[in-house]
């Protein structure tokens, strides 16, 4: 089977430069101007040991209140991992295969044993994600879009985490510098929020918090740094209680 892959005007929009600026942004904000941060090979050392080459990434877990969240983040998280270096079994495919056999919630299988998988679709790794937020705060002068997922890599052949690391956006939807002063001023910020709000496109922010986390993981065998990344600086990201 053939990894899935988005058209390549996709790929542009998904690496745009100010894409990542806003991803920066978002980082600094989070944790401040100066993170901690660790070596990839100290952080994910089972990564480098097992070296995984073949994904199966589950429907993501939503808990949410956004009833769509999980079909529209679902058809983020293919192509980053691709570019990663990894084969990634056809979502599609293994999603149906899996409602066949009455799977149809991660849920469900969170503490089967991945071997399974492994016997069933020849996977050397499984990837679970966890939509934590996925929503707008709207406070009709201000209004803010979060995007937040947790990833988890798990071997297949030995249960253990291989890499774990949360993607967290969040975009400010507010109408600012309308030009107007006063009242005005006020009421065109309050109509351009608005706007905003109901305009408002999740899939490229969920493309945004995928590369948040993504830039953590370490390359796999189709990537030219692969193996080559053990010394690159990653931020470590606090426990969330």
């Amino acid at each position: 089977m053939k990894a899935l892959h988005l058209p390549r005007s996709s790929r542009r929009a998904f690496w745009e430069p100010a894409l990542f600026a806003v991803v920066l942004l978002a980082v600094l904000l989070t944790l401040g101007c100066s993170p901690e941060t660790k070596k990839k090979g100290e952080m994910f050392p089972d990564m480098y040991q097992e070296k995984p080459v073949v994904i199966l990434v589950l429907p993501p877990i939503n808990e949410t209140t956004a009833a769509d969240a999980k079909e529209y983040y679902a058809t983020t998280i293919v192509e980053p991992l691709s570019l990663m270096g990894y084969y990634i079994l056809p979502y599609e495919i293994t999603s149906d295969v899996l409602k066949r056999e009455g799977i149809y919630d991660t849920e469900l299988v969170t503490e089967t044993p991945l071997s399974k998988f492994r016997e069933y679709f020849g996977c050397d790794a499984v990837l679970f994600t966890t939509i934590k937020k996925w929503d707008v705060q709207y406070l009709v002068l201000s209004s803010t879009l979060t995007v937040s997922v947790d990833c988890v890599l798990k071997s297949s052949t030995t249960d253990r985490v291989l890499w774990k690391y949360n993607g967290t956006v969040v975009i400010d939807l507010s109408g600012h510098n309308s030009g107007q002063s006063g009242l005005g001023g006020l009421i065109a910020q309050a109509v351009i929020t608005a706007v905003n709000t109901v305009r408002a496109d999740y899939v490229p922010y969920a493309k945004q918090a995928n590369a948040l986390a993504m830039d953590s993981l370490p390359c796999g065998k189709y990537h030219t740094l692969h193996g080559k990344d053990e010394q690159t600086d990653v931020i470590v990201q606090k426990e969330k209680k």
